[in-house]
Formats: C-alpha cells, sequence, structure tokens
C-alpha cells in the first residue's frame, strides 16, 4: 500500500463526554434529533460500545480507527456521523463505503436508507453480480453515499464517462481485513489515489493485521483508535455452550438464508459461509454443528447473534476428535464454556413428535412433486395454457393466429 504521506501512530481514544452508564440516547452523544427518532424507529434504544467511543470523536471530524467484536453495531458507529455531516453540509457524491462483499454491500445500503429516510439520503450500491449499466445510470443521479466493492468501482472509475469522485468527503473502509485478505490491496490503493486527500476517513476492522496497519499509514491523518476489545472475545450477552455427541450420530444439515431474511425460521445453523458479514437481527440461537478449524472463525459465526446489545445463545457440538479445537477456542476467548444442560427424558418424549414431523415432511415434499409434474403434463397436452400462450407469444413476436370460432 503506498503511503504517500507519513502519520502519526493513532491515539487512544479519550474517554466520551457522557460516561457509558449514564448514556441513555444518541443525543448524548451528539447525534442531531432528525436521526435520533430514526434510530428510536429502527429499535436502536441506546448506543453500542464501539458507537458511544467513535460517534463523539467524529462528529469533531477526526480519522476513526475502529476494531470491535462481531455484531457491535459498527454500520450505525460510521453511518451516524456521515449522515449528521451531510445534514449540515447537504452535497452529492459525499461519501463512500468500501465493503469485501455484496451481501455486506446491500446490508449497509439498507442501514443507511434506513437512518436518512425521513431526509431523502440516496445511495447506490456497486458490486459484482449486477448490470453494469444500471449502476451507471444509478451513478448518473449522483447519489449522496456510494457503497462498493473495490473492484466494481474501480470498473466505474476507468469506464464510466463523467463519474469521479472529486467531490468526496468521506471514505469509510469497512471490514479492512477482509478487504486486503481477498486480495483488493491494488484496488484500494488506485482509490486512494483519485480520492481528495482532504476527507475525513473511517478504518473497521475486526482485526489489527499488519496489512491494516499499512492501509492506516497510507490513507489516515492523525487518527484515533476506538477499540472495545483489547483480545478476541465475545459479546457479553452471548450465552455459549458445548455438547458432546460422537460423530457416528451425526446426519447432514441443510439450511437457507431465505428462510432467516424471511422471518420464518431464528435458528442458524453456522458454516463459514454464514460467519461473516450477515446480519439477521432476528437469530436467537447459533448452532455450531462443526468445530471451525481456525478459531477466530468460532468468534465470527456466534456472532451472527447476540448483535448490537441484544441477548443470544450459541452451542457446538464436540466429539471426540474436536476436543483439542474446541480447547483452541476456550483459550481465544478466554472463557471455560459450560456444558449445555440437557434432559434426556425430555428429548426421548420429543422424539416420536420429531419422527412424525419427519413423515408429514416427506409426504408433503411428495406431493408437491406430484402436483408439478402434473401441470407440466398439463401444459405440454393444452396449447392453450398460459404458459404455453407466452411461449407462443415470444416465438411469434407477439402475433397469435385466433381460432376459428373464437
Amino acid at each position: 500500500m503506498a503511503a504517500p504521506e507519513e502519520h502519526d501512530s493513532p491515539t487512544e481514544a479519550p474517554q466520551p463526554g457522557v460516561p457509558e452508564e449514564e448514556t441513555k440516547t444518541f443525543k448524548d452523544l451528539g447525534v442531531t434529533d432528525v436521526l435520533c427518532e430514526a434510530c428510536d424507529q429502527l429499535g436502536w434504544t441506546k448506543p453500542t460500545k464501539i458507537q458511544i467511543e467513535a460517534i463523539p470523536l467524529a462528529l469533531q471530524g477526526r480519522d476513526i480507527i475502529g476494531l470491535a467484536e462481531t455484531g457491535s453495531g459498527k454500520t450505525g458507529a460510521f453511518a451516524l456521523p456521515i449522515l449528521n455531516a451531510l445534514l449540515e453540509t447537504p452535497r452529492r457524491l459525499f461519501a463512500l463505503v468500501l465493503t469485501p462483499t455484496r451481501e455486506l454491500a446491500f446490508q449497509i445500503s439498507e442501514q443507511f436508507e434506513a437512518l436518512g429516510s425521513s431526509i431523502g439520503v440516496q445511495t447506490a450500491v456497486i458490486v459484482g453480480g449486477i448490470d453494469s449499466m444500471s449502476q451507471s445510470l444509478a451513478l448518473a443521479k449522483k447519489p449522496h453515499v456510494i457503497i462498493a466493492t473495490p473492484g466494481r468501482l474501480i470498473d466505474h472509475l476507468e469506464n464510466t464517462k463523467g463519474f469521479n469522485l472529486r467531490a468526496l468527503k468521506y471514505l469509510v473502509m469497512d471490514e479492512a481485513d477482509r478487504i486486503l485478505n481477498m486480495d483488493f490491496e491494488t484496488e484500494v490503493d488506485k482509490i486512494l489515489k483519485v480520492i481528495p486527500r482532504d476527507r475525513k476517513t473511517f478504518l473497521f476492522s475486526a482485526t489489527m493485521t499488519k496489512k491494516v496497519q499499512k492501509l492506516q499509514r497510507a490513507a489516515l491523518k492523525n487518527p484515533v483508535k476506538c477499540a472495545v476489545s483489547s483480545k478476541y472475545q465475545t459479546v457479553e450477552k452471548l450465552q455459549q455452550y458445548y455438547l458432546f455427541i460422537p460423530s457416528k450420530f451425526k446426519s447432514k444439515r441443510l439450511g437457507s438464508l431465505n428462510k432467516f431474511k424471511a422471518k420464518t425460521r431464528s435458528i442458524l445453523l453456522a458454516t463459514d459461509v454464514a460467519s461473516r458479514g450477515l446480519d439477521i437481527p432476528h437469530v436467537d440461537v447459533v448452532v455450531n454443528f462443526d468445530i471451525p478449524t481456525h478459531s477466530k472463525d468460532y468468534i465470527h459465526r456466534v456472532g451472527r447473534t447476540a448483535r448490537a446489545g441484544r441477548s443470544g445463545k450459541a452451542i457446538t457440538f464436540v466429539t471426540q476428535y474436536d476436543v483439542e479445537l474446541f480447547q483452541r477456542i476456550e483459550h481465544l476467548i478466554g472463557k471455560k464454556l459450560p456444558v449445555f444442560p440437557t434432559q434426556d427424558d425430555e428429548v426421548m418424549m420429543l422424539t416420536e413428535r420429531v419422527t412424525e414431523a419427519q413423515r408429514f415432511a416427506r409426504m408433503e415434499l411428495r406431493e408437491h412433486g406430484e402436483k408439478k409434474k402434473r401441470v407440466r403434463e398439463d401444459a405440454g397436452d393444452n396449447d392453450d395454457t398460459e404458459g404455453a400462450m407466452g411461449v407462443r407469444n415470444k416465438v411469434a413476436g407477439g402475433k397469435v393466429k385466433k381460432r376459428k370460432g373464437r
């Protein structure tokens, strides 16, 4: 990462003007009334630790390095100061948020739009896997906030006529450790060269790696470090347990993220696919079916619950082959996890109900499959079905010959 100039090492954040235990609302941190009302509507009753540390300093115009455990409310910690500043000096192409994944980009956009709905904030999500032309049109409208993955943003900076970031006032690099681990270092370097040096920069990361330190020296001016945890740990309101299960009794696992988005499920069977970047607020319990090979991944997995001050529960299945990995996790988080209490009699009573539910599920799946098969067969026999008409319209260019007698 090219460092155009040397900057001082980050200073530790001073204690906020209002002690944490006395902080009741975001207004105490200096957030304007209209944004405080938006926080209330989102159910943000009080600021999280990282918000208490970062928001007052960001409102003072300082560059921020935010280090916090997963699910700590980091998005609010940078979105609120940006929107607060945007209210004071409204202008287009005001802020850029760089993220490692498209899923995280859309989630950040949703939070910006929710917080800024009453003040007319417009955002644009610029990520891969989506039509570039529609993104170019969105950028032509000059939104207030752009949320982007580095690769696709560079593509638009180089190829979208008239688009530039010369008016940018705020740069946020969210989950900077992941951005750099995904080999976006070259893209980030290019972005830093084409945006104004006279800007405010917020760098948020779960870990302070050597690459992140290098990025900090290149991108931030006299930053303040806001770290709400000095070591790897899980949030206080997360109840963590383990359950010993001999490996031969494990069965296949199935899961679907859409069920959580639709709020029809509240237990997430976590794998590394869901370990970071997903914010599904109503998850109550995380079950680690298998223990992650890397202990740090455990923290990100269980961080899908107990987010932003809420409580939650995590249960990890441990087999006889996982004991060493499990002990590493306990050493990392500095906690000895208890055995999850189970009542064998209650479990045995539920076994019959579970078996019956499985039987009904298999019947419904079979019936559903048969119905779909019949629909396909009917569509093939009857050329006047809606599906067949639609195909015929496309093939004939919309012209359908009328039959006699109709």
